[in-house]
């Protein structure tokens, strides 16, 4: 069976692209070379051959008629050497064969050194195009060394890349031609997938430290049921309540730690779409408002559009925790301040509410996972609700500004580019519907609780 052609030529062909450059450069100078080298030789020949005088070459005279010439012309001055002496008789003959033995001979001489001139030329040609083969061979194998050094560093980094040995990163410098572009891409491949890789050991360690709890408090609850001898119907009613409690905060941590994760890890462009910040801080309010109530909050709301581009569900998830954190970290007859609005190319959400004093050291904290501040309204949390607005805040390219209260409480502030529209109408402020254009979009609302509210955005509130 015969081997196909391509196999055969590929086996011979060398394996190294910088052995292949090398080549295909020196194939290509000797190529230029021959080509130089045969035109410059064709011409000189041609313009030897062309001077003037030079024509055929004919034969040389024989040694007899050289001889009989040197004869005729040594006779022929010793007789018109003397002084008066007579003059040699002319013979056209001999003359005639003595002028053309001379340009015979000429002639000879001149195709001989032509041919000695062409010889040079070839030999010395030869051995210059050899000796520039060899060193455009070394030059081409430096030249290709220097190319492809990028592309061996590339390949080094990929091969120590690991999930330990994430953090390295390129940084080619030098132009901006096609490696200087896959060594960023490289980079940003990298990035991407250290983000993965942190984003998927965070989830794995915070899993395994929040999951403890409920998973311990289950199996407690089901051995304490099981060791009884006489187990009733009311104890086990009540076991199955403390299981189903704890099985409820098991799935709230993972939903958490799912969104922290999916948020660290960023989106795509197929994900974005036009979200309105008014319309996700509205649905974050009416989840809330029977926990508002049950804790007598005044809820101060001036919602005006604030459209943006991004993952829908994370930022319904910001603004929903933002809300939240600040109806669940607040005081008794406290208040809650929202705010959406569009300045300047850019959506602002404001929210801001009453509540325990945050010193400044622990500020930063409160956006770790796990960290809970004190103070609380509601049902206890995971301690991941601000850790997911940082996440998704981060992911939208936005700002977070978070800013504690004079006393008490706490302002943050999340500023993402807004949405540019065809249509400037459609960022107008909402109008009442009485259509009176000097009334305030605002909405006071004070949710009726157990007594009056003992502060307010007008007075104690965190400054803005």
């Amino acid at each position: 069976m015969t081997e196909p052609a391509s196999r055969s030529r590929r086996r011979w062909w060398p394996r190294g692209i910088r052995t292949r450059l090398t080549l295909i450069y020196t194939s290509l100078f000797l190529a230029g070379g021959a080509l130089l080298l045969g035109l410059t030789f064709g011409l000189v020949a041609h313009s030897l051959s062309a001077a003037p005088g030079n024509t055929l070459p004919q034969a040389r005279p024989s040694q007899a008629l050289i001889k009989e010439c040197k004869e005729e012309a040594t006779a022929q001055r010793a007789t018109t050497g003397k002084p008066g002496g007579p003059k040699a008789a002319h013979v056209p003959s001999v003359n005639e064969k003595c002028k053309l033995a001379f340009l015979a001979g000429a002639e000879a001489a001149s195709s001989d050194e032509r041919a000695h001139t062409l010889h040079e030329l070839e030999v010395w040609s030869l051995v210059g195009l050899a000796g520039l083969a060899v060193a455009s061979a070394g030059l081409g194998w430096l030249l290709a060394g220097r190319v492809l050094r990028p592309v061996r560093e590339i390949t080094g980094a990929a091969r120590r890349a690991s999930e330990r040995h994430l953090g390295e990163r390129l940084n080619l410098s030098g132009p901006e031609d096609e490696l200087k572009e896959l060594a960023d891409t490289f980079d940003d491949m990298l990035d991407r997938l250290d983000l993965a890789f942190a984003a998927q050991r965070q989830f794995v360690a915070n899993a395994s430290h929040e999951l403890r709890t409920p998973l311990t408090s289950m199996r407690t609850a089901i051995d304490v049921i099981l060791a009884k001898p006489n187990r009733t119907t009311e104890q086990l009613e009540v076991t199955a309540e403390k299981v189903r409690r704890s099985v409820g905060r098991a799935e709230h941590i993972i939903d958490a730690l799912l969104t922290l994760a999916v948020s660290n890890q960023g989106f795509g462009d197929g994900e974005k779409e036009a979200v309105d910040l008014a319309t996700a801080a509205e649905d974050a309010l009416d989840a809330v408002r029977e926990t508002a109530a049950a804790a007598d909050l005044q809820l101060d709301v001036r919602l005006e559009p604030a459209e943006v581009t991004g993952n829908r569900v994370l930022l319904e998830r910001l603004v929903a925790n933002l809300v939240e954190n600040a109806i669940v970290h607040n005081t008794t007859s406290g208040w809650v301040r929202v705010r959406t609005v569009t300045e300047d190319a850019r959506a602002v959400l404001e929210v801001s509410n009453s509540g325990p004093v945050v010193p400044p050291d622990l500020l930063p904290r409160l956006f770790e996972p796990f960290q809970r501040g004190a103070g609380r309204t509601g049902s206890a949390g995971v301690g991941l609700g601000l850790s997911i607005v940082e996440a998704v805040a981060r992911a939208h390219d936005a700002q977070l500004e978070a800013v504690p209260g004079d006393g008490g409480g706490l302002s943050v502030t999340v500023t993402i580019h807004a949405r540019v529209t065809s249509a400037p109408e459609d960022h107008e402020p909402a109008r009442p519907d009485d259509g009176d254009p000097a009334a305030a979009p605002a909405q006071l609302e004070t949710v009726p609780g157990d007594g009056a509210g003992a502060g307010g955005p007008g007075g104690g509130g965190p400054a803005a």
